[in-house]
């Protein structure tokens, strides 16, 4: 097996005895993994705004892939290989206790932002953990994965120098769940990204032109997977679409692993025509998709964070969303919380939204308030904090 290990531009201060740079994994920026790749791209926009001449990109170029623009004036290095023999090789360096230090010239701290975490001697190490979404649905994933999961994220835990969580509910889970000290483990909230602001009715006009849609949708946003409760959120569109309170749920986002259930649903739904699958939508249009929806209908049986909910907050739409893990600590007052378990709830819940005016109205007010709360600066200083415990002398 080799590994191909491409510099990029690094500067000449990185040779200094000591190291000067902190790295920050960005592979799932880079393949554009939904949620996880946002997080990296939005955190190393921020972190290079606080850390100038001092942060450096890792990542993965599997199949030549390179980084969003916004990143691609800095300094980085590359592996080339493929994303499974990677996570392979990085479990069994960890068990081995081999160092890949030699991957990362320069470094005094290394940031990995999914659950890979580079095996370092010299070299300490922030794991960010999303969630532990394997643990309590092992059901909703592929068996391989929920095993590698299972078997590598408690020793990830481990060996990593401090973790950021992005939520508490993350947080309780590593403490409860690996026994984890609470020193170890700070909580660094997502946020929007500062384009997610509501947008005018002619930038909304043209996202319907251009993608096909009638005026009155209902919005997801996600992974097409089973913890996001398609099936259900189906069954209530049907009910909302028969009664005429909507013309169409968008459903945004790529396909991403055991969604035969939910197509053959579809398939059979009284309201196929009315299902409008645009697949993946480009970052700029998402803010206008957001701001013409009627509500976004988020259900997941589980998130870790919920990204979705806070972007549609930010552009004024009203959320009506799973009452279950993180989303009740990210959404609060500002949307209609709902049993996912139960298509009554979750139907009741989006025509309380079609229909209530007033109840439309405080939701907007209260979304754009709870938003505001959450920015990628704030995210950056915080995580800032995180590596300044480990390297005091960080300025």
């Amino acid at each position: 097996m080799t590994i191909t290990v491409v510099p990029q531009d690094l500067p000449e201060s990185s040779s200094r005895e000591g190291g000067s740079l902190i790295y920050l994994d960005v592979s799932a920026a880079v393949h554009r993994r939904a949620g996880l790749g946002r997080y990296a791209a939005c955190l190393a926009c921020g972190l290079a705004a606080r850390l100038p001449g001092r942060l450096a990109l890792f990542y993965n170029r599997e199949q030549g892939i390179e980084p969003p623009g916004e990143l691609a004036y800095l300094p980085a290095r590359t592996i080339a290989l493929g994303y499974k023999p990677w996570r392979m090789l990085i479990w069994a360096g960890q068990l081995a206790g081999m160092g890949f230090d030699r991957l990362l010239p320069g470094a005094e701290l290394f940031h990995a932002t999914e659950h890979l975490l580079l095996p370092l001697r010299h070299v300490p190490t922030v794991l960010t953990v999303h969630d532990l979404i394997f643990h309590h649905l092992p059901q909703h994933h592929k068996p391989l994965n929920r095993w590698y999961l299972r078997l590598t994220l408690p020793l990830y835990c481990r060996r990593a120098d401090h973790i950021i969580a992005v939520s508490e509910h993350t947080r309780s889970d590593l403490i409860r769940l690996y026994r984890l000290p609470p020193h170890k483990i700070s909580v660094v909230y997502e946020a929007a990204d500062p384009r997610f602001v509501p947008q005018p009715a002619e930038a909304v006009a043209d996202i319907l032109r251009r993608y096909g849609l009638p005026e009155r949708y209902l919005l997801f946003v996600g992974t097409i997977e089973p913890r996001k409760n398609l099936p259900r959120l189906l069954s209530a569109f049907e009910r909302l679409y028969a009664q005429r309170l909507t013309d169409a749920l968008v459903i945004v986002g790529k396909r991403g692993w055991l969604y035969d259930d939910f197509f053959a649903a579809l398939e059979r739904s009284p309201a196929r025509a009315a299902v409008l699958m645009p697949g993946f939508v480009p970052d700029d249009d998402l803010p206008a998709l957001y701001t013409g929806a009627q509500a976004l209908a988020l259900p997941s049986l589980y998130e870790g964070f919920g990204l979705p909910a806070l972007e549609a907050m930010a552009t004024g739409t009203p959320v009506v969303c799973s009452d279950r893990a993180s989303l009740p600590e990210i959404v609060g007052d500002a949307g209609v919380l709902v049993n996912p378990l139960d298509v009554d709830a979750i139907s009741d819940g989006l025509r309380r939204v079609l229909c209530e005016p007033d109840l439309r109205s405080q939701l907007r007010e209260r979304g754009l308030a709870q938003a505001s709360r959450f920015s990628w600066d704030e995210s950056a200083r915080q995580t800032l904090a995180v590596y300044r415990k480990l390297l005091p002398g960080l300025s």
